[in-house]
């Protein structure tokens, strides 16, 4: 059931609607109380039972404790109104429409060096996110990007598995067998920064070059390039362990490409 404006869910009163996936419909509300706007996220009926909501309590007080400016945090994850409702603070857009637009090759890369120190806070933390994709990645004001769905991709992921949906293009492909860890993050971070770089985005079998591969290096230079190789290799023993080591090794990339 979609939300009207103007309807009151608890304190919020609904301003527009935002999005929708196969999982959830987002909205902009208003905090009627702290008098700001915020964002609600609201997982469809259909796919939310008592078990799911037990899981979404569980996953969002492991979020909780990432506590950094790269990752967006829950303000709060209850049922308000019979709905059960993800709140979130209000970013500006997703980074997959900031990516229709054109930006400057220093612009892309301050974006992905955001996404990979929000990431490897979290791997530091031992959690995985498991659902690294441009939409889950919101910007703020002042070029701040900040990864979201943190605890809430790991149920929203098994939801839909269960209910045969879900998109798989950002996946890596021992993740799809079921098999994560957090070199499956990287994998996915490494995609990201890959359509970053280049506009398009690898699609299985993952071989190299990947598509775009002559404006990476000419824009970007061959470090760079071979960073995202490396993260986004099928065999996942050759990626990088983590995304702190990635990070570690796309800083030092940066560098020496000068941008």
């Amino acid at each position: 059931m979609s939300l009207r404006r103007r309807q009151r869910l608890g304190k919020y009163r609904i301003e527009c609607r935002l999005s929708d996936s196969d999982f959830a419909t987002v909205y902009r509300a208003h905090d009627t109380i702290e008098g700001i706007d915020v964002a609600l996220k609201l997982p469809h009926a259909a796919l939310v039972d008592r078990a799911t909501l037990a899981a979404f309590r569980k996953e969002a007080r492991t979020a909780a404790r990432l506590d950094h400016p790269n990752i967006l945090t829950i303000k709060t994850a209850e049922e308000i109104d019979g709905h059960f409702v993800i709140v979130t603070p209000l970013g500006v857009e997703d980074l997959g429409t900031r990516m229709q637009r054109r930006m400057s090759a220093t612009t892309a890369l301050d974006l992905a060096e955001q996404l990979l120190q929000g990431l490897a806070e979290a791997h530091e933390q031992k959690v995985i996110h498991l659902d690294v994709k441009p939409q889950n990645a919101i910007l703020f004001p002042r070029g701040r990007l900040r990864l979201a769905d943190f605890g809430i991709a790991r149920v929203a992921l098994r939801t839909l598995v269960g209910s045969g949906s879900g998109t798989v293009g950002y996946i890596a492909p021992e993740q799809a067998l079921g098999q994560p860890s957090m070199r499956s993050d990287v994998f996915s971070a490494g995609l990201v920064i890959w359509q970053l770089m280049t506009k398009q985005l690898p699609k299985w079998p993952f071989d190299w070059p990947h598509p775009g591969v002559a404006r990476a290096r000419r824009e970007f230079g061959d470090d760079l390039a071979a960073v995202c190789r490396r993260a986004t290799e099928v065999r996942e023993h050759r990626r990088f362990a983590d995304a702190g080591r990635m990070l570690v090794a796309f800083e030092r990339a940066r560098t020496r490409s000068g941008l």
